[in-house]
């Protein structure tokens, strides 16, 4: 089990070039990845994505790449007219304020769109050098969710070990429901009827009540899930959407056995099921 929040940062620096990667990890039910590079390199936004969604199922990440080329190739051009407008410009300014000095070569050539400065970036030599980096970023990202799933996996399971003692507590009551009813009836038809108590319709009743009330089918199905959550919570190592679903059927077979049964004890023990549910579901939210 992971967690889905989580921080990584890692790197690396030569004569040519310096860059570094930060990743940060935040709870969504979908993997949701966004990468933030320098506009220059935005060629490799689709590489990088690619990376982390071979190693994340889920979760929101976001990617910050810095990338600085001190000794990249480039080369400058001169646009000539804008020069010449700028100096025709400035003699006129000149001439208006009656003064004799000419603007120098570098007043205009420090003036914007005079010179042309492009920079020659090989993008597959700045990804030969970014993905190790970025790979030693995800790593230590992955290791970081898993320490803290552990921690998760912990409080999780603890909770659900509350609900299947419940759970027992509430099998061992189940036997007790048709007495409670036959003696709720003979209360009943003794108060209306007084000592002339028919037997066989109190068994008559009793049965339709059972049918109604009888939550054996709702223990056997919340056993089962139970079981499943267990299991899948030791097997998949990114459980948390099967999980989800999990709690949700678990959640529906508590609230049918609260409301079908009469027994104060079996009450008390919804109760605290869905305590504990509420506390395990509210970590599922932090579960790839």
């Amino acid at each position: 089990m992971k967690s889905m929040t989580s921080y990584a940062y890692r790197e690396m620096q030569n004569e040519d070039i310096s860059l570094s990667v930060e990743l940060k990890g935040y709870n969504n039910r979908f993997l949701e990845i966004s990468v933030y590079l320098p506009p220059w390199l935005s060629g490799l936004e689709t590489r990088c994505r690619e990376l982390l969604a071979e190693k994340f199922k889920r979760g929101k990440i976001e990617a910050g790449i810095k990338v600085k080329d001190h000794n990249a190739a480039f080369t400058v051009g001169v646009n000539r007219m804008a020069a010449e407008q700028y100096l025709a410009a400035f003699s006129s300014l000149a001439q208006s304020l009656h003064i004799t000095e000419q603007p120098g070569l570098d007043l205009i050539l420090n003036m914007e769109g005079v010179l042309d400065i492009e920079k020659n970036r090989d993008d597959s030599r700045i990804w030969r050098l970014l993905e190790p980096v970025l790979r030693e970023a995800a790593s230590q990202f992955d290791a970081e969710r898993e320490r803290e799933g552990k921690y998760t996996e912990e409080d999780i399971l603890s909770h659900l070990t509350t609900i299947e003692t419940q759970l027992q507590a509430i099998a061992r009551q189940s036997p007790l429901l048709e007495s409670s009813i036959k003696e709720n009836l003979r209360t009943r038809f003794r108060e209306l009827l007084e000592d002339q108590i028919d037997e066989n319709r109190i068994l008559t009743e009793t049965a339709v009540l059972l049918m109604k009330y009888t939550i054996s089918e709702e223990i056997s199905r919340l056993s089962s899930h139970l079981s499943e959550f267990r299991t899948e919570t030791g097997r998949n190592p990114s459980p948390g959407k099967k999980l989800d679903f999990l709690a949700q059927e678990i959640n529906r077979e508590i609230n049918t056995i609260g409301s079908k049964t009469p027994i104060l004890e079996v009450s008390r023990a919804v109760v605290e099921m869905k305590n504990a549910l509420e506390n395990i579901r509210e970590q599922l939210r932090n579960v790839e």
